[in-house]
């Protein structure tokens, strides 16, 4: 029987740069069921997808018992390893992130996403200070809860446009040093695709990179050459869902047609998915 160890131990592994772990990020028991389908070698969630799920934005708003429901219903339909993406941490000091992070062992998730975005202004960041004291407490609460849990530290300097242009990289690359410092595993810098700031990046960042991708941005093998060592869709693919159910409604209502929905999953595919086991809590 496979642990909440053995998929720690795994999901960890799967971090090497040169060889990037590849996430299409879930947000149900469905869409994670799907990844798993497609030969994914581990599922992350999308705080947002989660959030807009339940009928909240995302940033903060989803309450923590919400998003780790989503994550605990995720990592027990699925074998392999989940990462859960859990925002800030769902709250204002380091003890609540601890408490967030045991909540995320309890749920089977092997790896928590912790964002650096102030809570009262999402175009700002914590001060790294204080967001290393938070990464600190996340790191001890995993090791105390004995999950082995890996921690990627999200600097959001890029993705929020944080002060002047040209001080966005040394800002992340000093914010990189102090969350590894404070026990990150990997350093996660959504916002940037450029080849040259993401080799800057990885030649100057002691730990795994992870970089988020989309439309637009150097494929897979380009980022591997740069030494990425995990690439993330984020929200794009909850966004892309959700673009079908508007094609599909408006072509409906202006023309009575019903073309956007050609290229489905059919009633039967999709049932015989949710049909292989009930999304019951793991007893690991």
């Amino acid at each position: 029987m496979t642990t909440l160890q053995d998929k720690a131990r795994l999901f960890r592994s799967l971090h090497r740069p040169g060889r990037p772990l590849a996430l299409a990020n879930a947000w149900d028991v469905p869409s994670a069921r799907l990844v798993e389908a497609a030969g994914a070698p581990a599922v992350a969630t999308t705080s947002a997808g989660v959030a807009w799920s339940v009928g909240v934005a995302d940033g903060d708003h989803i309450g923590r018992d919400a998003a780790l429901a989503a994550a605990e219903r995720i990592a027990a339909a699925v074998d392999v390893p989940v990462t859960a993406d859990i925002e800030s941490g769902f709250g204002a000091t380091p003890d609540d992130v601890a408490r967030t992070v045991r909540d995320v062992v309890a749920a089977g998730a092997v790896g928590v996403n912790i964002e650096d975005v102030h809570p009262a202004d999402p175009s700002a960041q914590r001060p790294a200070e204080q967001q290393a004291e938070r990464i600190s407490a996340a790191r001890r609460a995993a090791d105390d809860a004995g999950g082995a849990l890996y921690v990627n530290a999200r600097a959001d300097a890029f993705l929020r446009s944080v002060g002047e242009p040209g001080d966005r990289l040394p800002d992340t690359l000093e914010r990189a040093a102090a969350y590894i410092a404070a026990g990150a595993d990997g350093v996660f810098v959504p916002g940037v695709t450029d080849p040259d700031t993401v080799g800057a990046l990885v030649r100057s960042i002691d730990a795994p990179l992870n970089i988020l991708a989309g439309p637009g941005a150097p494929d897979v093998a380009t980022l591997a050459a740069l030494g990425v060592a995990r690439v993330s869709l984020g929200s794009a693919v909850t966004g892309a869902a959700y673009a079908v159910v508007r094609r599909s409604a408006r072509e409906l209502f202006d023309t009575g047609t019903y073309t956007s929905i050609d290229d489905h999953l059919s009633y039967g595919e999709l049932n015989a998915l949710m049909l292989e086991r009930p999304a019951t809590p793991p007893n690991a």
